[in-house]
């Protein structure tokens, strides 16, 4: 199942609330990094669902453009 940009902000969100609720430093870096990662793949999911759309729109543009030609 595809996850969404919305759930990948969540879990950063989380991971940056741990972070900033820990005592020490070593789960505060992991929270931090754990964050970081999030962060990423919530903007490859937003690329992807945008390059989707695109895509979407090209080959609804080609369907018509191939119905007016027949």
């Amino acid at each position: 199942m595809a996850q969404t940009y919305e759930f990948y902000c969540e879990r950063a969100d989380e991971a940056a609330t741990l972070a900033d609720k820990a005592t020490l430093d070593n789960v505060r870096d992991r929270e931090l990094r754990s964050e970081k990662t999030w962060r990423g793949l919530a903007e490859q999911a937003r690329k992807t669902a945008e390059e989707r759309v695109k895509a979407d729109i090209v080959r609804a543009e080609k369907r018509a453009s191939d119905q007016l030609l027949s």
